[in-house]
């Protein structure tokens, strides 16, 4: 199969880890280093994605100690780069380029059960390893 004939929902690590929004930055940290993961998806009540922390948000705690009894909220990244699961693996692989990203959330797709909540996530090494 091609990249073009491969969805994301073919390849993505299902799974996501995520943390409400209100979570202690500290224990995420904690989390991501026992689960060895480079970000986390912040969800509302709800369910829904709010934002994404990294390891390169968490590199503002370290430099920042003042920062280390604040939220997720706090240092979060609002723009979330998401996918569907019914998106191409050719497509995926063009935004990721295009925006310089190596990994896009897969979100549930509108109209199918919940909308907008994680269900996997995909990065550019699981794209690549489909090359033939």
């Amino acid at each position: 199969m091609t990249l073009s004939e491969l969805t994301v929902k073919d390849v993505m690590t299902r799974g996501v880890i995520s943390v409400p929004i209100e979570y202690p930055v500290i224990e995420v940290a904690k989390i991501m280093a026992k689960q060895n993961v480079s970000g986390i998806a912040v969800i509302n009540e709800n369910g829904e994605v709010m934002g994404m922390i990294s390891e390169m948000d968490m590199l503002k705690i370290i430099l920042d100690e003042s920062l280390m009894d604040t939220t997720v909220e706090d240092i979060m990244n609002y723009e979330v780069q998401s996918v569907k699961p019914s998106t191409s693996l050719k497509e995926t692989a063009e935004i990721m380029k295009k925006k310089s990203i190596h990994r896009l959330l897969v979100l549930s797709e509108p109209g199918v059960g919940a909308s907008y909540r994680p269900v996997g996530i995909l990065s550019a090494s699981d794209i690549i390893s489909k090359v033939k």
